[in-house]
């Protein structure tokens, strides 16, 4: 009896498939109290509400017409990073959309970090 639990034990870790688990790989800068210097490059920050609402440049964006704004942006400003400032109860799914259409528009790199409280709450 003992040797049919050994080979059924064996059976079950030989067949036994290993799963790689697949996550975002996202930028996260470390909190930092210092603001930018004033001869810093400019960049395109796309802000996400907490009902999933993308704003570009204060103004609403659809998700139809992410990609075409940053690639507008990236033509006035191309060596610009891309900044998603994203509140903290939005949906994955949101910050993976705009992250896609910004990678789609060539941007040379691509940061998350958190919505500022100001913004937040307009």
């Amino acid at each position: 009896m003992l040797d049919v639990v050994f080979i059924m034990l064996i059976f079950f870790i030989v067949t036994a498939s290993f799963v790689k688990e697949v996550g975002l790989d996202t930028n996260v800068p470390e909190e930092n109290d210092q603001p930018p210097p004033p001869d810093a490059d400019p960049n395109i920050v796309v802000d996400i509400r907490q009902d999933n609402q993308v704003w570009i440049e204060q103004r609403r964006v659809d998700a139809r017409a992410i990609r075409s704004n940053i690639e507008r942006m990236r033509a006035e400003l191309p060596e610009a990073t891309v900044i998603i400032r994203t509140h903290e109860r939005a949906d994955a799914k949101t910050y993976v959309a705009v992250a896609d259409a910004a990678r789609a528009a060539n941007a040379p790199s691509v940061v998350l970090v958190p919505l500022p409280e100001a913004t937040r709450a307009q």
